[in-house]
């Protein structure tokens, strides 16, 4: 067990304040914590927080609860605030009105589908007592009886429990800050877990009027299916199974209440035209997805897609991750904003593997764990039908399989179909199988009896099925994280470590990816041109150049000096998270051409996802009025940091 403190505080754009005339008072920084030379002091408000023009002065306004502040001063338990550190700042505060923040990382809820809710306890000794305790999993769910009930009584030492339905955080930003962590060891596996000291309060403390809904009401449910097809030579025969299964589903549920909630579109993709030009696209949108009353003309975009490719792709893997890609990207599974729909799955059907990102055909520089990740974060699920013909062979059958179990993953559960041997009739039983399970998410939604049995669909999609279903009732009813001051929770689910409970997200500003963009660019360009031992050993004073010339830059704030390649990003140095790329030294970047293309290859793929998300509006949120585009955050999570 070893606490960690003086973890993260934010960084923000800085301005040098010299200005040409002479009289123009330099832009003012805020402290700095103790020991770090670019990681600025924070603090968050309590409910209640009154700003005023001095100490003691004149009330100026009240903040809401939890806002983060930066601290410009600090006098006799009064701290001079702002929102900014690009702006001077508003007034000051009592000191027993703020919370100190000294990481900027905040906790964010999985689906609680496959575990039980977490309990907030007042004493992490409390939360020990439990996690530690013979009779756990039949304690817990006792516990967690009492909260919803109001029986608690002081004795059991919680303040609050997690909602029932599921807190999206990436749908509606909420500020749930952790001010503490201990890294330690779950006792019932002793793997890495990590106990967090949680402050809670959603952005907006208003009730949203959904709240107010007494549960009935599910009919509004509906689900969009986007197929992804691959329209290669030898697919011909699948495609076409594909449009006998899914006549079959929708004949079934035409004209039916379940067939007006579930619509499809279809997005077909092939290889790079440019080296092959009979191919004659890479990716196409062979039907949108939109709210149909007759999905005959679904039916009929397939089978145009039969008429596969009559030209050789370049290289046997396909560029599958385009084609994903556009179906996250370029389908409106928002509707245009005016009723998304709740329910969001593609269907991936190849029988080859992804395009490598190195691969100079492939079109984007993301792989599979970052559009996994992309489409997670929309809501949408990902399912990967893998037909392992004999013409694949054994390797490329093993390199896709790894490639689309990482693509296909969601709520810590999987979703990749293997098709052994290619069999055409296990494929449209699979397909059958996998697009009724889906017909069934709405009618279990519904409340409705499903078409499966749970033995007939197996697990995950029944427990994915459920997991929409809570996140579905959260957005609509309007579910907020648990108003606490403080509780302390496990990261692990208490009675399953195998499940994760709260994950910890670094929340950034979008001056802050930049600065992880520009640095990783950098990193990659100097990477590239280290073509032997002479060039690798001298990788790093090159580095260190780049670095420096970076901190010349008032747009961004990077620390010089460190014998890492994470070093210059201080405040991700001490979060309860190890990346290979910034714990590479010197020493280990020459030892291994391998490490160093490793390494590059894992700079690139997060460079192409920060630059993705950098132009996309819908992740970034504004914590305060006014605040400039730089200064908008998002909770970013720890496994795409750099």
């Amino acid at each position: 067990m070893k606490p960690l403190c003086h973890a993260l505080a934010a960084i923000a754009l800085l301005l040098a304040g010299f200005g040409a005339d002479p009289s123009a008072a330099q832009t003012r920084r805020p402290l700095l914590i103790e020991g770090t030379s670019t990681v600025y002091q924070r603090v968050l408000t309590r409910p209640g927080a009154v700003l005023r023009d001095t100490p003691s002065g004149v009330e100026i306004r009240r903040y809401p609860a939890f806002q983060p502040l930066y601290v410009f001063d600090r006098r006799d338990g009064w701290s001079e605030v702002g929102p900014s550190a690009l702006a001077a700042p508003e007034g000051w505060v009592a000191d027993p009105t703020v919370v100190e923040w000294k990481q900027n990382i905040v906790a964010a809820f999985t689906n609680p589908v496959n575990r039980q809710r977490s309990l907030f306890f007042a004493r992490e000794d409390k939360l020990r007592w439990l996690m530690e305790h013979e009779a756990v999993r039949e304690l817990q769910p006792q516990l967690i009886e009492k909260a919803d009930t109001g029986l608690l009584s002081p004795e059991d030492g919680i303040v609050a429990v997690e909602p029932e339905n599921y807190v999206n955080i990436q749908d509606e930003l909420y500020i749930m800050p952790i001010l503490d962590f201990i890294e330690d060891v779950h006792p019932l596996n002793f793997e890495d877990n990590l106990l967090m000291k949680l402050a809670s309060v959603p952005i907006d403390d208003a009730l949203p009027a959904a709240q107010a809904q007494d549960g009935s009401g599910t009919d509004d449910f509906d689900a969009g299916i986007v197929i992804v097809l691959d329209t290669t030579q030898s697919m011909e025969p699948y495609i076409t199974r594909t449009q006998k299964a899914l006549t079959r589903i929708v004949n079934d549920i035409e004209g039916t209440d379940i067939g007006s909630r579930i619509n499809f579109g279809v997005v077909a993709f092939r290889d790079n035209p440019e080296a092959a030009p009979g191919l004659e696209y890479r990716t196409k949108i062979l039907m949108p997805l939109e709210r149909r009353t007759d999905q005959t003309p679904v039916l009929d975009a397939i089978n145009k897609a039969a008429k596969v490719a009559t030209v050789n792709s370049p290289g046997f893997n396909e560029d599958s991750l385009a084609g994903v890609q556009d179906a996250i990207d370029e389908i409106d599974w928002d509707q245009g904003g005016s009723d998304p729909f709740d329910g969001r799955y593609i269907i991936l059907v190849t029988d080859a593997g992804p395009k490598d990102p190195r691969d100079p055909n492939a079109r984007s520089e993301i792989g599979a764990v970052e559009v996994q990740k992309d489409a997670e974060g929309k809501r949408i699920v990902i399912v990967t039908l893998h037909l392992k013909t004999d013409a694949g062979g054994d390797a490329n059958h093993e390199y896709a399989a790894a490639r689309y179990r990482e693509l296909s993953r969601f709520g810590q559960r999987q979703f990749y179909y293997p098709i052994e041997g290619g069999s055409e009739q296990s494929f449209e039983d699979t397909v059958s199988l996998l697009v009724t399970a889906l017909t069934d998410h709405v009618r279990l939604v519904r409340g409705e009896s499903t078409v499966l049995s749970e033995e007939e669909a197996g697990s995950d999609l029944v427990e994915l099925g459920r997991a929409m279903r809570l996140a579905y009732l959260g957005e609509r009813d309007g579910t907020r994280a648990p108003s606490v001051i403080e509780g302390w929770v496990s990261q692990k689910a208490i009675e399953d470590p195998r499940a994760t409970a709260i994950e910890p997200r670094l929340l950034v500003t979008k001056n802050e990816m930049a600065t992880m963009a520009e640095l990783l660019d950098n990193l990659v360009r100097l990477g590239e041109a280290s073509r032997d031992e002479t060039d690798a050993a001298n990788f790093f004073s090159q580095v260190q150049d780049v670095i420096a010339s970076m901190a010349q830059n008032p747009d961004t704030v990077v620390r010089t000096g460190s014998d890492t390649l994470g070093g210059a990003l201080e405040y991700l140095e001490r979060l309860p998270y190890r990346s290979p790329i910034l714990q590479m030294t010197q020493e280990r970047w020459g030892q291994s051409a391998i490490n160093r293309r490793s390494t590059l290859d894992g700079m690139r793929r997060k460079l192409a996802l920060y630059r993705k998300w950098l132009f996309d509006s819908t992740v970034w949120t504004s914590l305060y009025d006014g605040a400039p585009d730089g200064e908008q955050v998002f909770a970013m999570p720890f496994d795409v940091l750099p």
